[in-house]
């Protein structure tokens, strides 16, 4: 589907011969580049990463179990309330509610990534990529693995527990091949292209609700004026709401990655090792920042203290 997409894009859009579009897709400067190569790696170690870590990490059903059992807890609540709602109507509020509240959860988490410099020290490993092939999206640090494995069990199993609580074993979702039907939507209809040379562009209009391919390689370029955009996955609709909408730009030509003084693009030691020497050294900012307030506030009070006493501490001269 996503080569289908890409190749009527180019030919029907913009109006490419179809040898020119095949020879654009399967361009082997992108696809056998040093980066590209990298995340084909990258994506085979992060596979073995986590058929260890994975039975380690808590669980969306431990959670859903735990906040159910708490709702028996809260006087107010009535379990089963809704218990009533036709199914058919439970399983589609369910499906949306669920995908929705995914959604926004990962835009949180992913702006939150570029906001705070301990967790762009892990994030940064994903953006080092210098070209984009849908295999990028596995280039992402294992400690992002494992904090997106936590945001998903606490997002799905939060949602989970609210909805059984209140309308009671009737919940279900409605699937494609056990997907839920609007993330298999969403995966159909285009989103490897977010990581590629294919730059898919929407309306304006639709680029408000919705995260074109093109929007989010605007968010991997490293043009100053595209820094902090378009944090959504699926939907532009966080976005618009917290203001780091950008939309797409027709023909503009992006570039990817990062200074080597952040990370390294094909280097693979560096992509797993630099993001904890990074942490360290914003760790060891903190704590000097924080120890050279705390003194300045000593050195600060202790004059105030000795005029109002009138006495100097002749100990602390001594010392």
């Amino acid at each position: 589907m996503t080569v289908l997409i890409a190749l009527v894009w180019l030919v029907a859009v913009r109006r490419s011969s179809f040898k020119l579009a095949l020879h654009q897709i399967f361009d082997r400067k992108i696809l056998f580049s040093p980066s590209a190569k990298a995340d084909y790696k990258i994506f085979v170690i992060n596979r073995v990463f986590t058929m260890f870590i994975s039975p380690l990490l808590v669980s969306q059903l431990a959670i859903a179990t735990a906040l159910y059992y708490a709702l028996h807890d809260i006087a107010f609540l009535q379990r089963g309330v809704f218990s009533d709602v036709p199914t058919g109507l439970i399983v589609a509020l369910f499906t949306a509610t669920i995908f929705i509240v995914d959604d926004f959860t990962k835009y949180l988490v992913h702006r939150w990534m570029h906001h705070w410099p301990l967790l762009w020290a892990i994030h940064k490993t994903h953006h080092s990529a210098e070209t984009m092939t849908p295999i990028t999206v596995y280039r992402t640090h294992p400690l992002e693995g494992i904090l997106y494995s936590l945001r998903g069990a606490v997002a799905q199993g939060t949602t989970m527990a609210v909805f059984l609580f209140l309308f009671g074993s009737a919940v279900d979702l409605y699937t494609v091949l056990g997907v839920n039907v609007m993330s298999f939507v969403f995966h159909m209809t285009g989103s490897n292209l977010r990581h590629s040379h294919i730059s898919i562009r929407y309306w304006p209009w639709l680029e408000h609700i919705l995260i074109s391919p093109a929007q989010h390689q605007v968010h991997h370029s490293i043009a100053r004026e595209h820094h902090d955009k378009n944090f959504g996955v699926a939907f532009a609709i966080w976005d618009w709401l917290f203001g780091s909408l950008h939309l797409s730009e027709q023909d503009s030509r992006l570039k990817f990655g990062l200074q080597p003084s952040e990370a390294h693009a094909s280097r693979i030691s560096d992509i797993y090792f630099r993001p904890f020497v990074d942490m360290a050294q914003v760790v060891r900012r903190r704590v000097s920042k924080l120890r050279n307030r705390i003194e300045g506030r000593f050195s600060s009070r202790t004059p105030k203290a000795a005029e109002t006493t009138g006495v100097r501490d002749r100990s602390v001269e001594n010392i």
